[in-house]
Formats: C-alpha cells, sequence, structure tokens
C-alpha cells in the first residue's frame, strides 16, 4: 500500500502503491502515511520524495469505501468525519514536516490528490501528468483540496479548477504554480533535486521551512518580525557562521547541521 526506501544520501521515497485502486486515498491509505510522515518527522532523514506507482498518482479519497459507509446507521456521517480529519492531519503533516517534501507525479492527480501535491513544498510532472478537482461532475465539491490548492495557486486560478473541475495539462499547472518542473523523467529530476537540498546544511533547511511556513499566513508586519527573529536565530548557528566564513574564504563549507 505505501512503499518507502532510502538512499545512502539521507534522501527517503513515499510511493503509493495501489495502483488498482488508483492509488485512492482511502483511510488504511491515510493512517499509513500518517504513521510514515511521524516515523521521519523524528529521523534524520534529509529531504522525502513523494512519487506512486501506475498510470494514476492518486485519484482522491476512495470512493468506493465512501459509498459503503452509506450503509452505516448515521448514513455514514461518523466515518465521513473521520476520514476527512484523517487526510487533513496528513496534509498538514507535510507541511509541518521538518524536512521538504518534493512530488513526483507521473500521471494524473485528481480531487484530495491534487491536494496531496499542492501541499509538497516541492513538485515535478512529466508532460502528460493531469490535475483536477472534479468534485462538481458528482455533486461534491473538492472543498478540502480547495485548502491546499488555493494556498499553492491563489484564488482565481484555484475557483477555475474547482468550478468546472477540468483537466489541467502539466505545463498549465506549473504556469499556475501548482508545479516547480516539468521533466520527462519526474522521479529522476526530483531525486536531483532533493539530493542539491539533501546537501545543504539540515538546520538551516528546517529552520527555513518552518519559517517561512510561520510567516506565510500573518499580516506584512507580523509576517516580517517572524521572519527577522527566524534569521537572527539562523545567524547565531554554527553552520551560518561556518557558511558565511567559506564564502568569504573562498571553501567549500563543512556543515555540522548546528
Amino acid at each position: 500500500m505505501l512503499s518507502r526506501h532510502r538512499t545512502e544520501t539521507g534522501v527517503e521515497w513515499l510511493v503509493l502503491n495501489r495502483p488498482a485502486a488508483r492509488n485512492a486515498l482511502s483511510l488504511e491509505m491515510l493512517t499509513a502515511l500518517e504513521a510514515a510522515l511521524a516515523d521521519i518527522a523524528t529521523s534524520d532523514t534529509r529531504c522525502v520524495i513523494l512519487a506512486a506507482e501506475g498510470p494514476v498518482f492518486s485519484s482522491g479519497h476512495d470512493l468506493k469505501e465512501m459509498r459503503a459507509h452509506r450503509a452505516d446507521a448515521d448514513g455514514g456521517r461518523g466515518f465521513y468525519t473521520q476520514a476527512m480529519a484523517a487526510c487533513a492531519r496528513v496534509m498538514q503533516a507535510v507541511v509541518h514536516l521538518p524536512q521538504p517534501v518534493i512530488a513526483a507525479v507521473e500521471g494524473v492527480a485528481t480531487a484530495a490528490g491534487c491536494q496531496l501535491v499542492a501541499s509538497c513544498d516541492l513538485a515535478v510532472a512529466t508532460p502528460n501528468a493531469r490535475f483536477c478537482t472534479p468534485g462538481v461532475d458528482i455533486g461534491l465539491f473538492c472543498s478540502t483540496p480547495a485548502v491546499a490548492i488555493s494556498r499553492a495557486i491563489g484564488r482565481r486560478a484555484a475557483m477555475d479548477m474547482l468550478l468546472t473541475g477540468r483537466m489541467v495539462e502539466a505545463e498549465e499547472a506549473r504556469a499556475m504554480g501548482l508545479l516547480n518542473r516539468v521533466a520527462a523523467d519526474a522521479r529522476a529530476t526530483a531525486l536531483a533535486l532533493a539530493e542539491g537540498i539533501a546537501a545543504r546544511s539540515q538546520l538551516t533547511i528546517r529552520m527555513g521551512k518552518a519559517g517561512f511556513n510561520a510567516q506565510a499566513g500573518c499580516a506584512l508586519p507580523e509576517a516580517y518580525a517572524q521572519a527577522a527573529a527566524v534569521m537572527v536565530d539562523n545567524m547565531m548557528a554554527e553552520d551560518a557562521k561556518e557558511g558565511i566564513g567559506a564564502f568569504l574564504e573562498k571553501r567549500a563549507p563543512q556543515w555540522q547541521d548546528k
């Protein structure tokens, strides 16, 4: 269901491995993702790549599972509440993970699958990858995917996707800001990005990701106050001292990750 492997450079691969079910985010899949992210958060992993097996990156919530719970005594409300809460925890775990997360998309990402891509720090896709939030086609507006997608691409572009349910091709998704790169080999491109990040001071990377997310939702004065405090703390770190010294002395820095 969820495969994991790690490279010698400290890059962890998380691979959705339910291709026959279009890598749908069943409650079991969400639980597995949440557990894996919690484990990675306290590890010495330096960067994470999220990928998937098969022609569909993820089709979003498992609609067969959702329909089955219509037969519950409460009509499914309890299960739907549980599933949406689990999904929200996973998306927030990606955002708040100390390590950067890169999506490597090789197929279609729809609804909560698109939400998962939008939640990642960086995203790479193959030219044939496509994205959509088709909830309007089945009477179920993609309200939770809208949270991540609107933060990634802005209100106008997000509402275009949400109201029309149309498929967005990879190049348009890149122009919107949903993707950073479109490349023939998404996994190789994602790995190159991840290894470049992994080679940097991990203290700096982790402080930077946390600081970026902290200021993103603030008003301008508070955002600058937040960012300035992070800069001061970062400046006091040994790696900043080493990095500045190495730059001025024209040598390669030796990171200590502290």
